[in-house]
């Protein structure tokens, strides 16, 4: 009897593998481990889809360019450093001054790759640069001294950038963009992310421009010249229809002198410049102090083309300390509303 079942068991078991079928072994998902003084690129060219490179501690003097949908590159925290070798590499990535390139194109995005727990720092241009993606995760990266951005993104839709350090950038910590050279309506991101970063010391904490549905949300952003920038010009659709809520601004009062298109900066927290729709609450906004055009805790500004703020709602923030005011107001768009506010001076008087 005993042996009638064990033979029905194994008979079963048979049975039941048969129909499941093993996984073949181009889908198993495999880790490339890279030490120090090997190349990560080589380990990204040889990964498939769904695999994962582990970078350990150490300094990788290169430029790496992801175009493998599915692809994790994660270093194993801030001691995995990437920085930019002495002699050109010869790819694209840093041929453009970049640390870390994910790269698809505009009628095939790159979908589903994950950057994460590393050092991207010295670079010319940006320490981590994506283009035309789809679900890109940028997670605990720390970008610092970089020539323009510490993290930038073009083109790309769903992302999540969260828990990231971006500090002592040229230009912005976080640069989010429908596109960076080409004129062109916002862009709808179908609800990207960022959340819970620290920025500090950059030119501009969070930069979103001529983008639609996103939310920045719960970041520390302080030491900047600005804090958080939501940027729109006369292209159509127009910028907004975004939320900047439960962040943390304060202090941003390092001096940055005018470019092309800004005047010069300082003690800027949140600012909408041509946007609409934007819902900025819970925020709590201190001691941001400047004497630029932009100056204030929360500002809404005329586009530097002319292009009005409309139908923006600041609510239920907690500001103080802010110079020239808490809420400034010098855009003579329709629709802004200032409601429950909790602060001492506003410009002009009567928003607090």
């Amino acid at each position: 009897m005993m042996k009638s079942q064990l033979a029905y068991l194994a008979c079963a078991a048979a049975v039941i593998g048969t129909t499941l079928g093993a996984a073949p072994p181009d889908a198993i998902h495999r880790t490339h481990l890279v030490h120090a003084g090997q190349s990560i690129q080589k380990a990204v060219d040889a990964a498939q889809t769904g695999d994962t490179v582990l970078v350990a501690p150490g300094t990788y003097r290169e430029s790496v360019k992801v175009t493998t949908p599915g692809l994790t590159l994660r270093g194993m925290g801030r001691s995995t450093v990437i920085e930019p070798a002495t002699q050109s590499a010869g790819n694209s990535c840093a041929t453009a001054g970049n640390g870390i390139c994910v790269v698809g194109t505009k009628d095939n995005m790159l979908k589903g790759v994950t950057i994460a727990s590393l050092t991207v720092a010295g670079f010319a241009k940006s320490g981590v640069s994506a283009v035309a993606t789809d679900q890109l995760t940028v997670r605990n990266v720390t970008a610092v001294r970089n020539g323009v951005w510490g993290i930038a993104e073009e083109h790309s839709v769903r992302s999540v950038f969260r828990g990231n350090t971006a500090r002592d950038n040229g230009d912005a910590g976080l640069f989010l963009a429908n596109t960076i050279t080409d004129e062109a309506g916002a862009l709808d991101t179908r609800g990207t992310v960022v959340e819970a970063n620290r920025l500090s010391g950059n030119r501009i904490g969070v930069t979103v421009r001529r983008l639609r549905n996103l939310v920045v949300e719960r970041n520390l952003v302080t030491g900047n010249c600005a804090a958080v920038f939501v940027v729109g010009d006369e292209n159509k659709p127009k910028a907004g229809d975004l939320a900047v809520r439960d962040n943390h601004i304060e202090q941003n009062n390092k001096f940055c002198p005018k470019t092309e298109r800004l005047p010069f900066l300082q003690g800027s927290g949140i600012v909408l410049t041509g946007a609409e729709k934007t819902l900025v609450t819970g925020n709590v906004v201190k001691d941001n102090i400047g004497a630029s055009p932009l100056s204030g805790g929360i500002v809404v500004f005329q586009s530097m083309v002319g292009v009005t703020s409309e139908d923006n709602r600041i609510s239920d923030n907690e500001l103080e300390g802010n110079a020239p005011a808490d809420l400034v107001n010098t855009d003579s768009g329709k629709g802004n509303t200032f409601a429950n506010n909790s602060c001492w001076a506003s410009k002009p008087t009567g928003m607090c």
